[in-house]
């Protein structure tokens, strides 16, 4: 049986690598051991970056809530603590979209958690 060599699969690896390499500044994008390192890096970044995501997007939530609140005369923890007593299940996105986009509908449920936080 004939000797096979490695050299078609070691090609095909580094040419995966410096494909997801592409891009990269100086010597990462082109020399297979150095971009071998930058896309393990990188990609070890955007998955804590998939994970970082959502926590910024539930602050940034929290924050417009927080501003429409005052607005309306309450503080962001006054304000939840008022619509859970009042039984209004309403998550935090949709909040904040309530808060920039409808004004209107925002006062009515601050209305609704200052009247169940006069009656506590």
């Amino acid at each position: 049986m004939a000797r096979i060599k490695g050299g078609m699969n070691a090609k095909k690896k580094h040419n995966r690598v410096l494909k997801l390499a592409k891009g990269y500044r100086g010597a990462r994008s082109n020399q297979y051991r150095v971009a071998k390192q930058s896309v393990m890096r990188a990609l070890a970044s955007s998955y804590a970056g998939r994970k970082e995501k959502k926590r910024q997007f539930r602050q940034l939530w929290i924050t417009r809530i927080n501003a429409a609140a005052r607005l309306n005369g309450l503080s962001y923890s006054r304000f939840m603590y008022g619509l859970k007593k009042a039984g209004v299940d309403m998550n935090r996105k949709m909040l904040a979209e309530l808060a920039v986009n409808d004004a209107e509908g925002f006062t009515a449920l601050a209305e609704v958690a200052k009247k169940q936080l006069e009656t506590a």
